[in-house]
């Protein structure tokens, strides 16, 4: 896989988990699910419901190289610690906001990392 058709997959992600989403409704969970006050906060605001998306479009991408055991392992420990950390922001927006968009900047690294190693 080529760094274009790297591009390219993640934008038809992108696409598919954003076309018709409701206003309220983050990509990565289900907002009518919501009960912690870091998920109500994600859904009652636009710009980190924004966020979710793009997360959980790069989530997907990520996902799908196909990584050793132990790198896989990693990869899911990671995906944990992003919850736990989210959880523990609580409602704070500017504490959501920061820990996604360095979720966002990992997965992007993530990406560019294993499109160099294993999509030759």
């Amino acid at each position: 896989m080529t760094l274009r058709s790297l591009q390219f997959a993640v934008l038809l992600a992108f696409l598919a988990t954003t076309a018709g989403i409701e206003r309220l409704e983050a990509a990565s969970f289900d907002c009518r699910q919501a009960r912690y006050p870091d998920e109500i906060a994600i859904c009652n605001n636009p710009g980190l419901s924004e966020l979710d998306t793009e997360m959980g479009a790069l989530w997907f991408s990520y996902r799908s190289f196909p990584f050793m055991m132990g790198a896989s392992g990693a990869r899911q420990d990671e995906a944990r610690q992003f919850l736990s950390d989210r959880r523990q922001c609580g409602a704070n927006v500017a504490c959501l906001r920061d820990i996604y968009r360095d979720r966002i900047d990992e997965l992007k690294d993530g990406i560019q990392w294993a499109t160099k190693n294993y999509a030759r």
